[in-house]
């Protein structure tokens, strides 16, 4: 099988596999990414930079390289994958989506990339993403606005909206995202794919400025569960420089999604009560949790007490602003988004005591979050508390007679679960009357990762959704 059209169509799994047979080359899958991105990308702009000379390189050298054994599994073979314009590509236009970096170009990649290279993945391209990923609607003014192929009026979320959507309109099999208040799980809510925000330290980043950072992370972007297993596979493992990574797993996050790993007690909750969330959202969500039952899993209404959750997460948030972009505010402030000048100062103007209160707020957490998974093996909840909305809006404003003070707060789904420090996983629930995606966020237990893609798969499998992208843009 080569034809480009076929491939683009099949899972990464799948084509994975067509690799490890000699079925398909590298080369094969690069012109077939490089075709599809020629076809369709011009009407969402998701993927803003393109490194086609650099991955034909890269896919000769792979078909140079005997196969690799049987048992790698985080093996990728020369599968094409897009990186998000946030994480440094060597010798590739990397922006950020600043005009401050619109020329620059790393000597040195990401340590995530670096990872997924060494394991046979090639990054094709960058995808679109807003200035330092401040903000869930992918624009800014180096490449513009990126376009929701389910509805080109609409939003594709942000801030890996380009990953989302390469991924759902076919271009690339695979996507790295980032997230710290729902970066990941929001673009994959309005897109109709897959995205998990790990465990900290579970996909090693870097090397940067701050090296503790707990609160954003790195993670696979897919258009199924099992797909993610596999980009897991090839991203995780301990790494020198970065000091809060973790060592790798024996076992494969893949081979966990395949064996469908139905949990036996979850709870779902509308909105962990920490805000408003669209009707029809939520009508959606819970329709899809409660078909959880059909695997004998038993279903209930529950939550653990998020209540002071968003006000210390805003305090951190704007913490580690002030500690990564501080140099740059004294250096170029009339330069940065308004949005990154808000969240920079928010953070100066933070005492001791409001950190310490933050602090302590996300410890009490956790030791709910841990007796309240004693109970639980899911916590179930929208991964976001609206559709997407017209790409014109900047952020949401409004839902449900609830005005929203900044474009942070009607991130809060998200936000609270960062900073449980679980794994979380956003995937497609359903659609609205009107035809937009709507996704559903499964969080699971403390490092948990392989139990939660395993039990994402039988939900996959129970809603049948997966297989509605690739999509042609409408």
């Amino acid at each position: 099988m080569n034809d480009g059209d076929d491939l683009i169509r099949l899972s990464a799994g799948a084509v994975v596999d067509l690799l490890r047979r000699r079925e398909v080359s590298p080369l094969d899958l690069v012109e077939a990414s490089l075709a599809r991105i020629a076809e369709v990308d011009g009407a969402v702009n998701a993927m803003v930079t393109l490194c086609a000379e650099r991955a034909r390189d890269q896919a000769r050298r792979l078909m140079a390289q005997p196969p690799a054994p049987a048992q790698d599994f985080r093996w990728l073979g020369g599968l094409p994958f897009a990186v998000k314009d946030l994480s440094d590509l060597a010798g590739v236009r990397t922006t950020y989506g600043s005009p401050i970096f619109a020329d620059n170009v790393p000597e040195r990649s990401d340590i995530m990339v670096e990872r997924l290279e060494d394991h046979g993945g090639i990054p094709i391209g960058k995808s679109n993403t807003p200035e330092f990923g401040a903000g869930a609607n992918t624009f800014n003014d180096v490449f513009g606005e990126t376009l929701n192929p389910w509805n080109r009026s609409l939003n594709a979320g942000g801030s890996s909206g380009g990953s989302a959507v390469a991924l759902a309109t076919g271009q690339v099999w695979l996507a790295t995202g980032s997230d710290l208040g729902g970066s990941l799980r929001t673009p994959a809510s309005f897109c109709s794919v897959v995205g998990l925000r790990p465990t900290p330290g579970r996909v090693a980043a870097g090397p940067a400025e701050v090296q503790f950072e707990t609160l954003a992370v790195n993670g696979p972007m897919a258009r199924n569960v099992e797909d993610i297993g596999l980009m897991l596979d090839a991203m995780v493992g301990w790494h020198i420089e970065d000091p809060l990574s973790l060592e790798a797993p024996a076992a494969s996050f893949r081979q966990a999604a395949r064996e469908r790993g139905a949990p036996r007690r979850i709870a779902f909750s509308p909105d962990l009560g920490v805000t408003p969330v669209d009707r029809e959202t939520c009508a959606v969500c819970e329709a899809a949790a409660r078909r959880f039952a059909e695997a004998g899993c038993i279903v209930e209404e529950a939550c653990p007490d998020f209540s002071g959750v968003p006000e210390a997460f805003q305090t951190l948030r704007a913490l580690g602003y002030v500690a990564g972009m501080q140099t740059l505010y004294e250096t170029k402030r009339s330069l940065l988004k308004p949005d990154v000048v808000w969240n920079i100062e928010r953070g100066r103007a933070l005492d001791a005591e409001a950190v310490g209160v933050a602090l302590r707020r996300r410890s009490r957490l956790y030791a709910e979050i841990a007796a309240f998974f004693g109970t639980y093996d899911l916590l179930l909840t929208p991964a976001a508390c609206t559709p997407p909305l017209d790409v014109k809006q900047r952020w949401v404003r409004e839902v449900d007679g609830h005005v929203f003070e900044n474009y942070v707060e009607w991130l809060r789904l998200a936000s609270v679960v960062t900073m449980t420090s679980c794994p979380s996983l956003a995937m497609p629930a359903g659609f609205s009357a009107d035809g937009r995606p709507i996704g559903l966020q499964l969080i699971g237990k403390p490092r948990g990762e392989a139990a939660l893609l395993g039990a994402g798969a039988v939900l996959e499998d129970i809603l049948g959704l997966a297989g509605l992208v690739p999509i042609d843009p409408r």
